[in-house]
């Protein structure tokens, strides 16, 4: 869907982006992390076709955005961190503005309106002036805009900024709707363990560099230095738990307490998952069943130190 090759965006003598690669198939949700200044919404602005690249390639369905800047616009829906929205406008005449500006023919105008506000939750909020929305429904009311043309790609750049956690869970399960619908999305965000939850793939970048990029299960077992999972069960439960843990291969050293079980495990979700099914098949009483490893912050920091690390070097 999206594949962006060496790409490289100079402001004068500031380098904010790096020789940047990156691959994103169709259907992903790809979460985009870095600090504040890495290159995030910079790179997002190349792909939306908003900024032009110093140098390299980025391809949106095959089409080359820097020859065909129009064709690939056609294809995004791009919701920006800072956005103007028209507070003296009703929310039903703010999406049918946007619908004109995208040449929507008028005649269809109220059933798209209709269906995007459905999908955001925003249908009891038509006749509502747009000043008069909190914040996250503002940000939601965003979303739709960003969906009127039908896009196949989705670019939000940082949309639970500034939510509350009631925002931000009802932001995440329009997410994960829209990609049921097949939608790609690229997603930055702050909140990385929101990110772990809602996407297929990620990249860490810092510095304008890609530090690493693909799949999070891939990531997280590449670059964890080690995984853990803790099973809570009922009196009685510890035991006949161990027993079937130590059967299985990729389960390794393992603690126990009064009601709970420690254990090292090496292997993907679909391995983890099937353990689950196994003690749950056997009678083990449980309670809880959880990974208890590193998660996307802990290795997030990781990865950025050492690249930091390696800048320092490279400028002493």
């Amino acid at each position: 869907m999206v594949v962006v090759s060496n790409l490289v965006k100079k402001y004068g003598k500031l380098l904010a982006v790096n020789d940047l690669s990156l691959e994103i198939e169709k259907g992903q949700i790809y979460g985009f992390v870095g600090a504040n200044g890495a290159g995030k919404t910079t790179t997002m602005r190349i792909i939306s076709g908003l900024l032009r690249a110093t140098s390299g390639k980025v391809l949106v369905n095959g089409i080359d955005i820097s020859k065909n800047p129009r064709a690939v616009k056609k294809m995004i829906g791009y919701m920006p961190d800072f956005f103007g929205v028209y507070s003296d406008l009703k929310v039903s005449e703010y999406m049918n503005f946007y619908s004109g500006l995208y040449g929507i023919p008028p005649r269809n105008r109220k059933k798209i309106i209709d269906d995007l506000l459905e999908l955001v939750n925003l249908s009891d909020k038509r006749d509502a002036y747009v000043d008069s929305l909190s914040r996250g429904m503002k940000q939601r009311l965003c979303l739709a805009r960003s969906l009127i043309h039908d896009p196949d790609l989705l670019i939000l750049d940082e949309p639970a900024s500034g939510l509350d956690p009631r925002a931000r869970v009802e932001m995440k399960e329009i997410l994960k709707e829209l990609k049921s619908m097949g939608r790609t999305i690229i997603i930055s965000s702050h909140i990385l363990h929101e990110l772990s939850e809602i996407c297929t793939a990620i990249g860490i970048i810092d510095n304008g560099k890609m530090v690493v990029s693909g799949p999070v299960e891939e990531i997280m077992a590449k670059l964890s230095h080690s995984r853990r999972i803790k099973v809570k069960v009922l009196k009685g439960g510890v035991e006949p738990l161990v027993k079937c843990l130590q059967e299985e291969p990729e389960i390794g050293r393992i603690t126990t307490g009064n009601d709970y079980v420690e254990a090292d495990f090496n292997g993907n979700g679909e391995k983890l998952a099937g353990i689950l099914k196994n003690i749950v098949i056997k009678g083990v009483p449980v309670i809880s069943f959880t990974e208890t490893g590193e998660n996307l912050e802990s290795i997030f920091m990781h990865v950025t130190r050492g690249n930091s690390q390696d800048a320092d070097k490279s400028n002493n």
